[in-house]
């Protein structure tokens, strides 16, 4: 699968500072310090109704940690996946009367649309579930021969009980995890289970559903959390620097990954950082396909919005946030945008040195990109109050917006 072109990063003078996050695991920050090669993997979208502004703000997210680790002269290497079969997708075929394959590659292309007219910096490894079966039967065939997996009624399980680190990426406790299981995706009331967040590794094929071969497994599908494993354990390895996503994947995806990851290794932990961005909301409720409460980029394209604009409202909020999409929110920035673009197609302006190194603190500071914007905002500001001498300023400026925030002036 392929995943969509790579804007221009334009190189700054100097050199960015290394990237201190805050990680679900330890519930701290951590400095990050990668080698000449950063990893980092952020699950992709199920593919039946894309791109919403959630998930605008969660790929912005990580598109910023990229634009940090390139500012320090680094390179990354970033994976995605795309969950082209699953529960919900065929639900949405089946209600729409449509080919649940054609669905999927039809939301895909919309989606790298919308990423390309954001500006996301693509990854390198672009992985489709389907793609990854061949990679995923022999984890799970490993996992049952460590005795980590049983099968019931035909379905493999993997047993959390198997991993003695299994946990300590949410720190919920079993209450809270069997609730989550419930909601996201899990069925924690199924009889004959060993533990009732136990998660499915390999769905037995299902009349009338999608099915492959999966060797001493029969036919079936993945489950969901052994997809990303595979994808990640196949294309950076343990140990990588990040693994992101939104904050509804911290528990069950995240937790279970891990485990799974950990488990067929024999090596902790599987990511050095858990990275999750916050929720968007819409009239006061989580923006979410099941509540149908969605915003999405390619209708405020198709309305004429530009996508930079669209991009400045999601800089707007700390990653980390849970925040609430308005029309205001998109009337201040694209309110900022006109006055940035206006700034910068003047012929000078304040120096704009220091401004460079202040985008690139708030940054390296747990993605502060609300910090980083208001630093512009200032240097506009001076420049609208009293003008500038410095003719090299404007680009300076422009350059660095482009760098570290992904924004075309």
């Amino acid at each position: 699968m392929h995943a969509w072109p790579a804007s221009e990063v334009p190189a700054l003078p100097g050199q960015g500072r290394d990237l201190r996050i805050h990680d679900t695991a330890t519930g701290g920050p951590v400095t990050l310090d990668p080698g000449p090669v950063a990893r980092i993997y952020v699950c992709g979208i199920t593919p039946y109704d894309a791109t919403h502004i959630g998930h605008a703000a969660t790929y912005n997210a990580f598109d910023l940690v990229q634009r940090v680790w390139l500012d320090t002269k680094r390179q990354v290497h970033y994976v995605q996946n795309v969950t082209d079969v699953d529960d919900p997708l065929l639900e949405r075929a089946d209600r729409d009367g449509v080919d649940w394959a054609a669905l999927a590659e039809q939301e895909t292309a919309l989606f790298r649309e919308d990423m390309t007219a954001l500006r996301m910096l693509p990854p390198r490894h672009y992985i489709g579930a389907v793609e990854a079966i061949p990679g995923i039967v022999p984890l799970v065939e490993r996992l049952r021969d460590l005795g980590a997996a049983y099968e019931l009624e035909g379905d493999i399980y993997f047993s959390v009980e198997s991993d003695p680190h299994f946990g300590q990426v949410s720190n919920l406790d079993a209450a809270a995890m069997r609730l989550l299981s419930a909601e996201r995706g899990g069925d924690p009331e199924r009889p004959g289970k060993k533990n009732p967040v136990d998660p499915m590794l390999w769905m037995a094929a299902r009349e009338g559903e999608p099915s492959w071969d999966g060797g001493s497994l029969g036919r079936g599908r993945p489950g969901w959390h052994i997809e990303c494993v595979a994808i990640a354990l196949d294309h950076l390895g343990m140990g990588f620097d990040v693994q992101g996503g939104g904050s509804d994947l911290v528990f069950p995806h995240h937790e279970m990954g891990a485990s799974h990851a950990q488990v067929l290794t024999g090596e902790f932990p599987m990511a050095k950082a858990y990275v999750h961005a916050g929720m968007v909301a819409l009239h006061g409720e989580k923006m979410s396909k099941s509540k149908g409460n969605l915003v999405f980029v390619s209708a405020l394209r198709r309305d004429g919005v530009d996508p930079a604009a669209i991009r400045l409202a999601l800089l707007a909020h700390h990653y980390r946030a849970d925040w609430e999409w308005t029309d205001q929110v998109l009337r201040d920035a694209e309110a900022r945008l006109g006055r940035w673009r206006a700034a910068v197609s003047r012929p000078d302006g304040p120096p704009a040195e220091a401004l460079v190194e202040e985008i690139r603190e708030a940054l390296a500071d747990d993605l502060d990109a609300p910090a980083a914007l208001a630093a512009v905002d200032r240097w506009v500001g001076l420049q609208e109050a009293s003008g500038g001498t410095d003719t090299g300023a404007p680009g300076v400026v422009s350059r660095a917006v482009d760098a570290l925030l992904g924004v075309a002036l």
